[in-house]
């Protein structure tokens, strides 16, 4: 009598590839008969191609894959953005434990110092999706490594009322940058300024990213701050840009705003371009006024 084997268990990567692909399918970047290859997400996602052929075969039992013998997998044309949204694999995947990371470090629930060994503790989690979920987290600037063993988390602003503080303090900086007499536009730059955000406003939902949309908002400002000639004012606007990343991060997760934040970078950009600086500060005055009311 032949012996029953048991199919493992999805590992974490496996997982986490499969939910991507499901959010991919509930954005529509994936659209209905699109052809998924093995080869083609391995590049996408930088992995080997063993566990996107099993991250497939797992999207497809929940019927948002069709599988044709001699072609692969098509995106169903019975899936639907909205059921699809319901659906999510089984076990934590990494974006889920970015999020958790980053809300339960804003929540103060995490010191400046972690091991690996003391996130292990606290999240029942594999060691290689922690780490890999850290690595995502030092490249968007959220968590340092340390030059011996372990991470630090950078300096943040970490209640509403230091936030609330933090816009009033921006206003007065620069708003008043962009009065300053010795403020002199670069054309080139200002230019470049615009066609980013034109390009962002150009993308799809699924295709934004909380890192590009943050290094972009960053630039921006920064890139005022050095039009006033003044450099404390640069050095100012700069300490406040990494001192909010953690809450920009998750502001774009929990109530994103890019659109309309880029509209009114726009705005601004617009004013500068018709040599009014006096409405391009009330326009900003009026864009980090709705940033600190809604944080």
């Amino acid at each position: 009598m032949s012996k029953t084997i048991k199919p493992s268990r999805p590992s974490p990567l496996q997982l986490d590839l499969a939910n991507r692909l499901i959010q991919q399918i509930t954005t529509g970047e994936l659209p209905a008969g699109t052809h998924l290859t093995e080869e083609g997400l391995a590049s996408q996602f930088d992995v080997s191609r063993t566990p996107v052929k099993a991250a497939l075969r797992l999207v497809a039992e929940q019927e948002l894959l069709d599988y044709h013998v001699n072609s692969g997998y098509f995106v169903s044309s019975n899936a639907r953005p909205e059921s699809a949204a319901e659906m999510v694999v089984d076990g934590i995947s990494g974006d889920t434990l970015y999020l958790r990371l980053i809300d339960d470090r804003a929540r103060n629930l995490l010191p400046d110092t972690m091991t690996e060994t003391d996130f292990l503790e606290r999240y029942a989690v594999p060691r290689s999706l922690l780490r890999g979920t850290l690595v995502r987290m030092a490249a968007d600037g959220l968590i340092e490594k340390r030059r011996g063993q372990g991470w630090n988390f950078p300096p943040t602003i970490g209640s509403p009322e230091l936030m609330t503080e933090s816009y009033q303090f921006r206003i007065m900086v620069e708003c008043g940058g962009l009065l300053e007499s010795s403020f002199r536009i670069d054309p080139v730059q200002l230019q470049n300024s615009r066609l980013a955000h034109e390009k962002l406003l150009q993308q799809t939902p699924g295709d934004y990213s909380a890192a590009a949309f943050f290094a972009l908002n960053a630039a921006f400002h920064e890139m005022l701050a050095r039009f006033s000639g003044n450099r404390f004012v640069l050095q100012a606007v700069q300490q406040q840009n990494q001192l909010r990343r953690l809450g920009e991060h998750i502001a774009f997760h929990r109530d994103p705003r890019q659109i309309d934040s880029c509209k009114e970078h726009l705005q601004i950009i617009q004013a500068l371009e018709n040599d009014n600086r006096e409405w391009a500060s009330a326009l900003m005055r009026h864009h980090l006024g709705i940033a600190r009311d809604i944080k």
